[in-house]
């Protein structure tokens, strides 16, 4: 069966020194794990013939498509704060580019498709459980509603990768909006190239915000673009207790998505101090953190566009920075909006921040669970109050709260609120411990618990029947309290 990709390509019109022509190498033995069926059919792709031996192979990286343009890109980056003036893609390819059913254009990309020029002499390839880790929490995400990257498909190589020990290899083929990062117009800006940063700030403006192009100054035009979707990006991993983990500026998006899904996690106990990478001593990237970060990588971005805004420095700095102040603002009037409707108001007032937050502290508190609280409290808008009260060891604290909460909702009646609530608070989240469940079974070659939690992750915001396991918190001998990087 003959696979054909629509491919419409553009970033590889663009000069050479933005990539590096790359082909994949080839596996010993590629096998199907998983097809993001109704994603291909979103691409305008054929799932039977992706699912065919020569779609695996082009999966795998063994076949390069017909009108392919395969290409590691290149950027730099902040890593934990330190430069890096060239990163680039070490372990991914990228295949190309269609545009979807919708007529939005989406990068496809083999990640885990061996050694690229800037593998920095790594082996370019990806472990089984990176890979099944990104396919179920970026799937997980879609269907949270947050922007993110998409799993289009998981292969496994029939061959080992070498970490800490030897472990089944796979390749994930990724899809998203593009790869531009905040740390790809980094790595011009290192160079002083300003064609460079203006030749990539206008193809990102036509691909991502044409509505810049219309401005009489579009370089900031597209700096508040990117500021505002950042803000509402980060407003969305938060009301969901998700931790990304490794918020370099080569993980930051422009097309507002999350990317990059490595040492990534949702919260089980809810305090604002929770780290889960590995690497993370310091905590730069915990739950807390990653507003100031998000702000942080965007005067980065800033400062690569400060020759585009004005021949004049200062001039440039000021106005950069008058953009860069709308970004707190911008998060915190996202962030509210979605607790307000997590704890089921519709209107505004003044002192929801103050009942936010004194949920929040209550929470830190007692350790109770992020997802489970909010479930909770649509029980508590229903009638029953018991769910919640049993999330924490000593209530007594909580009946303060929930005075104040009840006043609150008086002033706004709807018989819908418990409704609502429920679609904004999710029942199942993946949960760190049945993530690593999956991985551990599927290094064993057992893929049955990895499909049966994509199974239930893709209804999230309902009560499954027989399935309050997965709702459930991990127990003190299943926590998993630190994840990895797949490199």
């Amino acid at each position: 069966m003959t696979v054909h990709f629509p491919f419409d390509n553009t970033y590889s019109a663009l000069p050479e020194r933005f990539f590096r022509r790359t082909e994949p190498t080839r596996v010993a033995a590629p096998l199907l794990l998983k097809l993001n069926t109704a994603l291909a059919q979103e691409l305008g792709l054929d799932p039977d013939a992706l699912a065919s031996p020569e779609g695996v192979e082009v999966l795998a990286g063994n076949r390069v498509p017909e009108d392919a343009f395969p290409l590691a890109a290149a950027y730099a980056g902040h890593q934990f704060g330190q430069f890096v003036p060239q990163l680039g893609d070490g372990r991914a390819i990228l295949l190309g580019e269609v545009v979807d059913v919708h007529g939005q254009r989406r990068d496809i990309q083999l990640k885990g498709a061996g050694p690229t020029p800037f593998s920095r002499r790594g082996d370019g390839r990806a472990a089984i459980g990176p890979v099944l880790r990104e396919y179920i929490v970026s799937e997980a995400m879609a269907v949270l509603g947050v922007p993110t990257t998409r799993a289009l498909a998981a292969v496994a190589t029939g061959e080992h990768v070498y970490r800490e020990t030897a472990l089944p290899g796979a390749v994930l083929t990724r899809v998203a909006a593009s790869h531009i990062r905040v740390g790809t117009f980094q790595f011009f800006a290192a160079r002083g190239d300003t064609d460079g940063i203006r030749a990539l700030a206008d193809h990102a403006i036509a691909r991502h915000y044409p509505e810049a192009a219309q401005e009489v100054r579009p370089y900031p035009a597209f700096l508040s673009a990117v500021i505002a979707a950042q803000a509402k990006l980060v407003a969305q991993w938060m009301s969901l207790g998700f931790i990304h983990g490794v918020m370099n500026t080569d993980n930051c998006s422009i097309a507002g998505e999350t990317i990059d899904y490595g040492p990534c996690a949702f919260m089980d106990a809810y305090h604002p101090s929770t780290v889960f990478s590995s690497i993370d001593a310091q905590g730069r990237y915990s739950y807390a953190n990653q507003a100031p970060i998000a702000q942080w990588n965007l005067t980065r971005l800033a400062e690569t566009l400060l020759p585009l805004f004005s021949d004049d420095l200062d001039e440039a700095v000021k106005e950069a920075e008058a953009l860069l102040g709308a970004f707190k603002s911008a998060f915190e009037d996202a962030l509210i909006a979605r607790f307000r409707r997590k704890i089921g108001l519709n209107t505004e007032r003044e002192e929801d921040r103050l009942l936010v937050q004194g949920l929040l502290d209550l929470m830190a508190h007692a350790g109770a669970d992020f997802t489970l609280s909010f479930r909770a409290l649509a029980d508590a808008a229903d009638g029953d109050e018991a769910p919640l009260r049993s999330l924490f060891a000593d209530p007594e604290p909580l009946e303060g709260w929930l005075q104040r909460w009840r006043e609150r909702l008086a002033l706004e009646p709807d018989e819908t609120r418990p409704a609502a609530m429920r679609m904004v608070n999710p029942f199942v989240i993946p949960r760190n411990h049945r993530v690593e469940e999956v991985i551990q079974a599927a290094q064993q070659g057992d893929l049955a618990p990895f499909e049966t939690l994509l199974k239930v992750l893709a209804r999230p915001f309902e009560a499954q029947v027989g399935l309050d396991a997965y709702a459930n918190p991990p127990a003190l001998d299943e926590r998993v309290l630190r994840t990895f990087c797949g490199t």
